[in-house]
Protein backbone atom coordinates (compact mmCIF):
# COMPACT_ATOMS: atom_id res chain seq x y z
CA UNK A 1 0.00 0.00 0.00
CA UNK A 2 1.65 2.95 -0.95
CA UNK A 3 0.23 6.38 0.13
CA UNK A 4 2.50 8.32 -2.20
CA UNK A 5 4.91 11.12 -0.92
CA UNK A 6 2.13 13.54 1.30
CA UNK A 7 -0.72 11.86 2.98
CA UNK A 8 -2.51 14.62 5.10
CA UNK A 9 -4.12 13.62 8.24
CA UNK A 10 -6.73 15.69 8.05
CA UNK A 11 -8.44 17.62 10.57
CA UNK A 12 -12.63 17.44 11.77
CA UNK A 13 -14.07 20.37 11.11
CA UNK A 14 -16.88 21.13 13.74
CA UNK A 15 -20.13 23.47 13.58
CA UNK A 16 -20.57 26.08 16.22
CA UNK A 17 -22.87 23.33 18.04
CA UNK A 18 -19.91 20.48 17.92
CA UNK A 19 -21.26 18.86 15.57
CA UNK A 20 -19.45 17.50 11.94
CA UNK A 21 -19.48 20.27 9.41
CA UNK A 22 -19.91 17.62 6.64
CA UNK A 23 -20.19 20.93 3.71
CA UNK A 24 -16.82 22.43 4.99
CA UNK A 25 -15.27 19.02 5.52
CA UNK A 26 -16.25 18.35 1.40
CA UNK A 27 -14.50 21.40 0.62
CA UNK A 28 -11.30 20.72 2.43
CA UNK A 29 -10.82 17.33 0.74
CA UNK A 30 -11.10 19.37 -2.70
CA UNK A 31 -8.92 22.08 -1.32
CA UNK A 32 -6.34 19.29 0.08
CA UNK A 33 -6.48 17.03 -3.67
CA UNK A 34 -5.61 19.79 -5.07
CA UNK A 35 -2.94 21.25 -3.09
CA UNK A 36 -0.20 18.55 -3.36
CA UNK A 37 -2.21 15.53 -1.20
CA UNK A 38 -1.35 12.15 -2.52
CA UNK A 39 -3.84 10.48 0.12
CA UNK A 40 -5.99 11.42 3.17
CA UNK A 41 -6.29 9.71 6.85
CA UNK A 42 -9.42 10.47 8.16
CA UNK A 43 -10.24 10.02 12.14
CA UNK A 44 -6.68 10.36 13.14
CA UNK A 45 -5.44 12.24 15.96
CA UNK A 46 -5.29 15.35 14.00
CA UNK A 47 -8.84 14.81 13.65
CA UNK A 48 -9.64 14.83 17.09
CA UNK A 49 -10.42 10.99 16.89
CA UNK A 50 -10.77 10.62 20.40
CA UNK A 51 -13.43 12.83 20.92
CA UNK A 52 -15.10 11.29 17.70
CA UNK A 53 -18.12 8.65 18.80
CA UNK A 54 -18.01 5.93 16.81
CA UNK A 55 -21.09 6.60 15.16
CA UNK A 56 -19.15 10.10 13.78
CA UNK A 57 -15.93 8.36 13.23
CA UNK A 58 -18.70 6.06 10.93
CA UNK A 59 -20.28 8.76 9.60
CA UNK A 60 -16.94 10.78 8.34
CA UNK A 61 -15.11 7.80 7.37
CA UNK A 62 -18.14 7.04 5.04
CA UNK A 63 -18.41 10.77 3.74
CA UNK A 64 -14.49 10.90 2.85
CA UNK A 65 -14.53 7.83 0.84
CA UNK A 66 -17.56 9.23 -1.19
CA UNK A 67 -16.76 12.89 -1.57
CA UNK A 68 -13.01 11.24 -2.31
CA UNK A 69 -14.33 9.02 -5.26
CA UNK A 70 -11.41 6.98 -5.34
CA UNK A 71 -9.02 9.47 -6.79
CA UNK A 72 -6.37 9.09 -4.03
CA UNK A 73 -6.52 6.80 -1.16
CA UNK A 74 -8.49 6.80 1.63
CA UNK A 75 -6.78 5.38 5.44
CA UNK A 76 -9.07 5.05 8.69
CA UNK A 77 -7.83 5.70 11.75
CA UNK A 78 -9.36 3.06 13.92
CA UNK A 79 -6.84 2.34 16.46
CA UNK A 80 -7.52 3.01 20.31
CA UNK A 81 -6.21 1.78 23.84
CA UNK A 82 -9.02 -1.53 23.16
CA UNK A 83 -7.54 -4.16 21.19
CA UNK A 84 -11.59 -5.74 21.07
CA UNK A 85 -12.86 -2.18 19.78
CA UNK A 86 -10.27 -1.77 17.73
CA UNK A 87 -11.17 -5.20 15.91
CA UNK A 88 -14.83 -4.37 15.87
CA UNK A 89 -14.18 -0.92 14.10
CA UNK A 90 -12.00 -1.99 11.70
CA UNK A 91 -14.35 -4.26 10.79
CA UNK A 92 -17.11 -2.02 10.33
CA UNK A 93 -14.94 0.16 7.64
CA UNK A 94 -14.44 -2.96 5.80
CA UNK A 95 -17.62 -2.36 3.60
CA UNK A 96 -16.86 1.99 3.67
CA UNK A 97 -14.87 1.56 0.53
CA UNK A 98 -11.21 2.84 2.86
CA UNK A 99 -8.08 1.40 0.96
CA UNK A 100 -6.11 0.84 4.70
CA UNK A 101 -6.67 1.59 8.45
CA UNK A 102 -3.93 3.18 10.90
CA UNK A 103 -3.41 1.37 14.35
CA UNK A 104 -2.38 3.76 16.82
CA UNK A 105 -0.31 2.03 19.39
CA UNK A 106 -2.16 2.03 22.23
CA UNK A 107 -2.56 4.55 24.79
CA UNK A 108 -2.75 5.27 28.62
CA UNK A 109 -2.27 1.24 29.64
CA UNK A 110 1.23 1.31 28.08
CA UNK A 111 2.10 -2.45 27.01
CA UNK A 112 5.34 -3.40 26.72
CA UNK A 113 6.77 -4.86 23.67
CA UNK A 114 4.77 -8.08 23.64
CA UNK A 115 2.18 -6.67 24.60
CA UNK A 116 2.20 -4.07 21.21
CA UNK A 117 3.10 -6.71 19.05
CA UNK A 118 0.00 -9.17 20.51
CA UNK A 119 -2.43 -6.06 19.86
CA UNK A 120 -1.37 -5.68 16.42
CA UNK A 121 -1.36 -8.91 15.41
CA UNK A 122 -4.60 -9.49 16.67
CA UNK A 123 -6.43 -6.70 14.66
CA UNK A 124 -4.23 -7.98 11.76
CA UNK A 125 -5.64 -11.59 11.81
CA UNK A 126 -9.19 -9.85 12.18
CA UNK A 127 -9.05 -7.77 8.77
CA UNK A 128 -8.34 -8.24 5.25
CA UNK A 129 -7.40 -4.19 5.00
CA UNK A 130 -3.68 -2.58 5.00
CA UNK A 131 -2.32 -1.43 7.84
CA UNK A 132 -0.40 1.57 8.73
CA UNK A 133 1.06 1.12 12.28
CA UNK A 134 1.15 4.38 13.72
CA UNK A 135 3.86 5.08 16.20
CA UNK A 136 4.07 8.14 18.43
CA UNK A 137 5.26 7.55 21.87
CA UNK A 138 4.44 11.39 22.65
CA UNK A 139 0.70 10.58 22.81
CA UNK A 140 0.75 7.04 23.97
CA UNK A 141 3.34 6.70 25.94
CA UNK A 142 5.00 3.54 24.74
CA UNK A 143 7.58 3.28 21.96
CA UNK A 144 6.79 0.67 19.60
CA UNK A 145 10.63 -0.56 19.42
CA UNK A 146 12.44 -0.98 15.66
CA UNK A 147 12.41 -4.69 16.70
CA UNK A 148 8.80 -4.87 16.95
CA UNK A 149 8.23 -2.66 13.98
CA UNK A 150 10.67 -5.19 11.75
CA UNK A 151 8.41 -8.33 13.52
CA UNK A 152 5.18 -7.14 12.52
CA UNK A 153 6.36 -6.02 8.87
CA UNK A 154 6.92 -9.86 8.19
CA UNK A 155 2.76 -10.20 8.93
CA UNK A 156 1.33 -9.31 5.00
CA UNK A 157 -1.04 -6.65 6.03
CA UNK A 158 1.15 -4.78 7.94
CA UNK A 159 2.44 -2.88 5.39
CA UNK A 160 3.67 0.85 6.20
CA UNK A 161 4.82 2.52 9.59
CA UNK A 162 3.44 6.10 10.72
CA UNK A 163 7.41 7.23 12.65
CA UNK A 164 6.42 9.99 14.99
CA UNK A 165 9.17 9.28 17.40
CA UNK A 166 11.29 11.23 16.32
CA UNK A 167 14.10 9.37 16.48
CA UNK A 168 15.65 8.89 12.94
CA UNK A 169 18.25 6.03 14.01
CA UNK A 170 15.00 4.01 14.95
CA UNK A 171 13.66 4.67 11.58
CA UNK A 172 17.35 4.05 10.06
CA UNK A 173 16.97 0.38 11.83
CA UNK A 174 13.58 -0.16 10.49
CA UNK A 175 14.52 0.49 6.87
CA UNK A 176 17.79 -1.60 6.81
CA UNK A 177 15.49 -4.72 8.29
CA UNK A 178 12.48 -4.83 6.32
CA UNK A 179 11.65 -6.21 3.04
CA UNK A 180 11.63 -2.95 -0.05
CA UNK A 181 7.59 -3.10 0.09
CA UNK A 182 7.09 -2.09 3.65
CA UNK A 183 7.01 1.56 3.73
CA UNK A 184 8.66 4.21 6.52
CA UNK A 185 6.77 7.17 6.63
CA UNK A 186 7.53 10.32 8.92
CA UNK A 187 4.65 11.72 11.44
CA UNK A 188 6.69 14.44 11.59
CA UNK A 189 6.67 17.24 9.09
CA UNK A 190 10.07 18.91 9.98
CA UNK A 191 11.26 15.27 9.40
CA UNK A 192 10.09 14.48 6.33
CA UNK A 193 13.53 15.44 4.01
CA UNK A 194 16.27 13.70 6.92
CA UNK A 195 13.78 10.51 6.83
CA UNK A 196 13.92 10.64 2.22
CA UNK A 197 17.42 11.22 2.81
CA UNK A 198 17.97 8.05 4.54
CA UNK A 199 15.37 6.10 2.38
CA UNK A 200 12.14 6.71 4.11
CA UNK A 201 8.65 6.83 1.30
CA UNK A 202 7.49 10.64 2.92
CA UNK A 203 5.28 11.77 5.42
CA UNK A 204 1.89 12.06 7.01
CA UNK A 205 2.00 15.37 7.48
CA UNK A 206 -0.44 17.83 9.06
CA UNK A 207 1.51 20.77 7.46
CA UNK A 208 0.26 19.82 3.99
CA UNK A 209 -3.06 21.42 4.62
CA UNK A 210 -1.59 25.43 4.01
CA UNK A 211 1.88 23.79 2.38
CA UNK A 212 1.20 21.05 0.45
CA UNK A 213 2.48 22.54 -2.79
CA UNK A 214 5.58 23.54 -1.41
CA UNK A 215 6.52 20.33 0.45
CA UNK A 216 6.02 18.73 -2.48
CA UNK A 217 8.39 20.91 -4.46
CA UNK A 218 10.43 20.02 -1.95
CA UNK A 219 10.35 16.79 -2.55
CA UNK A 220 10.41 16.28 -6.20
CA UNK A 221 13.49 18.72 -5.83
CA UNK A 222 15.19 15.93 -3.49
CA UNK A 223 14.45 13.15 -5.82
CA UNK A 224 15.67 15.13 -8.67
CA UNK A 225 18.85 15.78 -7.22
CA UNK A 226 18.92 19.27 -6.32
CA UNK A 227 19.28 18.75 -2.97
CA UNK A 228 20.34 22.25 -2.34
CA UNK A 229 16.93 23.16 -3.35
CA UNK A 230 15.24 20.75 -1.46
CA UNK A 231 17.07 22.07 1.69
CA UNK A 232 16.58 25.50 1.52
CA UNK A 233 12.83 24.49 1.24
CA UNK A 234 13.09 22.53 4.13
CA UNK A 235 14.93 25.55 6.20
CA UNK A 236 12.52 28.01 4.74
CA UNK A 237 9.46 26.11 6.15
CA UNK A 238 10.70 24.81 9.39
CA UNK A 239 9.86 27.61 11.58
CA UNK A 240 6.36 26.90 10.26
CA UNK A 241 6.33 23.30 11.01
CA UNK A 242 7.71 24.10 14.79
CA UNK A 243 4.95 27.18 14.92
CA UNK A 244 2.05 23.90 14.11
CA UNK A 245 3.27 22.25 17.35
CA UNK A 246 3.61 24.84 19.76
CA UNK A 247 0.07 24.33 21.21
CA UNK A 248 -1.32 21.09 21.19
CA UNK A 249 -2.28 19.52 17.68
CA UNK A 250 -4.48 20.25 15.34
CA UNK A 251 -4.98 23.76 17.06
CA UNK A 252 -3.33 25.68 15.08
CA UNK A 253 -3.45 23.62 12.25
CA UNK A 254 -7.36 24.69 12.57
CA UNK A 255 -6.43 28.57 12.81
CA UNK A 256 -3.35 28.34 10.23
CA UNK A 257 -6.28 27.22 7.61
CA UNK A 258 -8.07 30.26 7.94
CA UNK A 259 -5.25 31.85 6.05
CA UNK A 260 -6.43 29.80 3.15
CA UNK A 261 -10.00 30.08 3.37
CA UNK A 262 -10.96 27.46 6.03
CA UNK A 263 -12.28 29.54 9.65
CA UNK A 264 -12.46 26.60 11.58
CA UNK A 265 -10.79 26.76 14.62
CA UNK A 266 -13.56 25.16 16.73
CA UNK A 267 -12.12 22.37 18.43
CA UNK A 268 -13.86 19.57 21.11
CA UNK A 269 -13.10 20.34 24.99
CA UNK A 270 -10.18 19.21 26.51
CA UNK A 271 -8.61 21.01 23.51
CA UNK A 272 -8.96 24.81 23.46
CA UNK A 273 -8.29 27.73 20.71
CA UNK A 274 -5.02 29.64 20.52
CA UNK A 275 -5.00 32.73 22.84
CA UNK A 276 -4.85 36.19 20.97
CA UNK A 277 -1.25 36.36 21.59
CA UNK A 278 -0.24 32.92 20.20
CA UNK A 279 -2.25 34.24 16.99
CA UNK A 280 -0.18 37.20 16.64
CA UNK A 281 2.96 34.67 17.04
CA UNK A 282 1.62 32.47 14.94
CA UNK A 283 0.88 35.39 12.18
CA UNK A 284 4.51 36.47 12.36
CA UNK A 285 5.96 33.35 11.31
CA UNK A 286 3.44 32.57 8.71
CA UNK A 287 4.14 35.99 6.70
CA UNK A 288 7.72 34.98 7.55
CA UNK A 289 7.53 31.75 5.59
CA UNK A 290 4.95 33.37 3.27
CA UNK A 291 7.45 36.12 1.90
CA UNK A 292 10.38 33.56 1.81
CA UNK A 293 8.49 31.02 -0.60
Amino acid sequence: MDLGRIATAMVTPFRDDGGIDFETAGKLIEHLLANGTDSIVVCGTTGESPTLSKEEKLELIRFTVEKVNKRVPVIAGTGSYDTKETIELTKKVEGLGVDGVMLVAPYYNKPNQRGLYAHFEAVAKETVLPIVLYNVPGRTSSNIEAATTIALSKIPNIQVVKEASGNLDQMAEILANTDDDFLVYSGDDALTLPLLAIGGRGVISVASHVVGKEMQAMIRAFEEGRHDVAAKIHQTLLPLFKQLFKSPNPVPIKYALGKVGFHIEKVRLPLVEMTDDEKRQFDRVWEQVKQKL
